[in-house]
């Protein structure tokens, strides 16, 4: 049966969703921008991004950490959430910010127990365990185990704001240097809503993350999106607004570079378990490789690295410091629909993310949205 009524009427939907997206988005007042002044990069992201939105004093909090990629919780209590937390209730804005911007130079992940009991892992992303500052700074303390449902999943027609949704919503400016970082930002001023969002399957098996990409092509208008359903890698697209797919957990891609040519605002998800491990530079000649080969590794993991898409040109990326379950990655059909009809990034993002306080972080300027 032919799918163009069920398109019309989602792309009907899709427009009804744009029309008043503006009514439901915070805006530059709405964030507070995190600075470590023990790094050079932090520092020169943070002048960039207070001119860049013209942010006030009150609106940057700045701590003093190592740049090491990991934290100990102690360490993140003390030196992260803690004097965060202070810097917030100082300048007045625990209740005004909705976004958490963070930089460069500072932890990815705070260290904790681990297994394959999901409800006694600790670890999580800074950005993640950051999301829940909203309610420690209102008297809760969220468990450390496991995962905890977002309260902000799939609510896409409300506006956020406090206290509805009792959380923050954290994403980070990073890129490989500077000038990535800084280009993924001023690519967001004067983005369209045109060109095609790839949905790439996985064709060799049927697990759930297909699904949910073909549930993105029938929500999205119908000339949106081009949906692969084949063994083949989609390389070649261009005028690209968005990407979900496998990345190098599809056998069938050799590459670490995906071939596609991005528009500016672009942005991508990714079902890979690792692909924020690091955000070190790899070494020129290093592409993807294969769990069975060790030599293959980079920062321990033959896998995809979500700074490569911004190297190459996206302004928003989702990934994970460590194994998510794909149960609890970003759903592509709550991402692109969201993110085209007009909202911002980090709402986009976190509408569809489904748990907060475990592995995920994104990295893009919170208000990137498309005109």
């Amino acid at each position: 049966m032919p799918r163009r009524p069920i398109q019309l009427l989602t792309a009907i939907v899709l427009g009804a969703w744009a029309a008043h997206a503006a009514d439901l988005i915070g805006d530059r007042s709405n964030v507070t921008l995190v600075v470590n002044d023990k790094s050079e990069i932090s520092r020169r992201l943070a002048s960039f991004y207070i001119a860049w939105h013209s942010l006030q004093p009150s609106q940057v909090c700045r701590l003093s950490v190592s740049e090491d990629e990991s934290v100990s919780r102690d360490g993140y209590e003390k030196s992260i959430a803690g004097p965060l937390g202070d810097c917030l209730k100082r300048s007045g804005r625990v209740e005004k910010t909705y976004y958490i911007v963070l930089t460069q130079g500072l932890p990815l992940r705070v260290l904790g127990p681990g297994g394959k009991d999901i409800r006694k892992v600790e670890g999580a992303s800074l950005d993640s365990e950051l999301a829940f500052l909203y309610l420690v700074l209102h008297g809760k303390k969220p468990p450390l185990a496991g995962p905890l449902d977002n309260p902000f999943y799939r609510r896409r027609e409300q506006a956020f704001s406090h206290p509805a949704f009792p959380i923050y919503l954290v994403t980070r400016l990073a890129g490989y240097t500077f000038e990535d970082a800084r280009r993924a930002v001023e690519r967001c001023r004067g983005a369209r809503n045109t060109g095609k969002v790839v949905l790439d399957l996985k064709a060799d098996n049927d697990e759930e993350g297909n699904d949910w990409l073909r549930n993105a092509a029938i929500v999205l208008p119908e000339n949106r999106s081009i949906l692969e359903t084949t063994v083949a890698v989609v390389n070649w697209a261009k005028n690209v607004i968005g990407y979900g797919g496998w990345g190098s957990n599809d056998r069938q891609r050799q590459s670490r570079k995906s071939g596609l040519e991005w528009l500016p605002g672009s942005i991508a998800a990714e079902f890979v378990s690792t692909n924020a491990r690091t955000f070190r530079m790899p070494p020129f000649k290093w592409t993807l490789g294969q769990w069975s080969d060790p030599s293959s590794y980079f920062a321990g993991s033959p896998q995809s690295l979500i700074l490569d898409y911004v190297w190459e040109g996206v302004s928003g990326v989702s990934g994970y410091v460590d194994e998510p379950y794909l149960i609890y990655t970003v759903r592509p059909d709550q991402l692109f629909p969201a993110y085209l009809s007009g909202r911002n990034l980090a709402e986009s993002y976190y509408l569809a993310l489904p748990v907060l306080s475990w592995q995920s972080l994104i990295v893009g300027d919170p208000l990137c949205k498309l005109e």
